[in-house]
């Protein structure tokens, strides 16, 4: 039998949530095409993958038996999803799932914010987003099932003065989740977004960390597998009938 084939953005970093969505995603029965953009991840404290991703795709077929491609591109690219869609189609033939995990994040608060991280930020997180979801409903055979996943942060939840630029295109993908959920129904393609919450990918330094553990019922930091389980089961057959939902998985905590 033929396997659906899923579709993940921002997967250059192995520890990160993409990386492991992929992984479930393969155990789960479908192939994949993972894209990443290593340069975006190395301008970060945190520091590009070593490998740069490249590990990945033959670590995920050894365990899972999928078939994984890997696609590098610059998602500030207006002209990227497209050409990421290309790709994919061009391995596979067709995209069942698309998980939209990419995101750029900036610190920057009212006294620092500039026109142009404003502008990088909308455009990788808000624009690049929305167009992968116009490429993935445009080239989606509507026999197979549809599935689309974008994430989101906190924003709704708290004040986060010091990441303006991203709170406002993460807030904005929350608010779009409905319409795009109302306007894809009727080919059966299910759109939802998920909030995970605060995640140990190896961003957060002693302060934040125990910031997060101060107001954790759990006791604990979200782990990327956390938000993989509801991820991968929102794309699978089990939730055809959820759409146009902001899920915060998240532990009961910020």
């Amino acid at each position: 039998m033929e396997r659906p084939v899923a579709l993940v953005t921002g997967v250059s970093r192995r520890i990160g949530i993409g990386a492991t969505v992929a992984r479930h995603l393969g155990r789960a029965g479908l192939d994949l095409v993972l894209h990443g953009w290593s340069p975006a991840d190395a301008e970060q404290p945190w520091g590009a993958d070593p490998d740069g991703g490249s590990a990945l795709p033959g670590e995920i077929a050894a365990e899972s038996g999928a078939r994984v491609e890997l696609v590098s591109a610059d998602l500030a690219d207006p002209a990227a999803p497209a050409a990421v869609f290309d790709a994919a189609v061009a391995a596979f033939g067709h995209v069942d799932v698309l998980v939209a995990n990419h995101a750029r994040s900036s610190n920057q608060d009212l006294e620092h914010l500039t026109a142009t991280e404003i502008d990088l930020t909308y455009a990788i997180n808000t624009r690049a987003t929305l167009l992968l979801v116009q490429e993935f409903a445009r080239r989606h055979d509507d026999a197979r099932r549809g599935r689309v996943v974008l994430t989101t942060s906190g924003q709704h939840r708290g004040p986060m003065p010091g990441e303006l630029p991203y709170i406002a295109s993460k807030g904005a993908l929350h608010q779009l989740t409905a319409s795009l959920a109302a306007h894809l129904a009727p080919r059966r393609i299910t759109v939802n977004t998920v909030d995970p919450g605060a995640t140990d990918t190896g961003y957060a330094d002693a302060a934040a960390r125990a910031w997060v553990l101060e107001r954790e019922p759990m006791g604990r930091w979200g782990e990327p597998a956390d938000a993989a389980r509801l991820i991968t089961w929102l794309t699978g057959p089990d939730a055809g009938w959820v759409t146009g939902q902001v899920i915060v998985s998240n532990g009961g905590g910020p």
